[in-house]
């Protein structure tokens, strides 16, 4: 690190300020705070522009909690507010919602035929006991 610092010293003209922060251990361009001078670049994807907000966290907060305590009674306004959040991000491309409201989309509806599914096979094994109780009975 000294040998960095000692020779970024020595390129610079002796008129020019050091862009260094009362911190020796800090690095100037990992920090812009400390520099406004200095550029910044970072590889991946950047989000620009503005994007319409919407609610796709509260859909897969509904959609979570869908799992763990209330049901098909927060699975089903999941699925409805996931898919205005759907239609919001649709509409415009590259939109960082999208797949939150995607998977609390995916989450609303196998909670909604997890609900189904078991209320079906509920059905069925009263049917079925119900049944075979007449006909013990008889």
């Amino acid at each position: 690190m000294i040998e960095i610092i000692f020779v970024i010293r020595m390129s610079m003209s002796n008129d020019e300020e050091v862009p260094w922060s009362e911190n020796d251990n800090e690095i100037p361009w990992a920090n812009p705070t400390k520099n406004a001078v200095s550029s910044v670049q970072v590889q991946g994807s950047s989000i620009v522009g503005q994007y319409t907000e919407t609610n796709a966290v509260m859909a897969m907060i509904l959609a979570a909690i869908s799992y763990f305590m209330c049901g098909i009674c927060s699975a089903i306004p999941a699925v409805i507010i996931a898919n205005g959040a759907l239609q919001i991000t649709n509409n415009q491309p590259g939109h960082p919602d999208h797949g939150l409201a995607r998977a609390a989309q995916i989450m609303g509806w196998v909670m909604i035929v997890i609900t189904v599914v078991g209320i079906l096979i509920w059905g069925i094994l009263i049917f079925v006991v119900g049944g075979v109780g007449l006909l013990a009975g008889s």
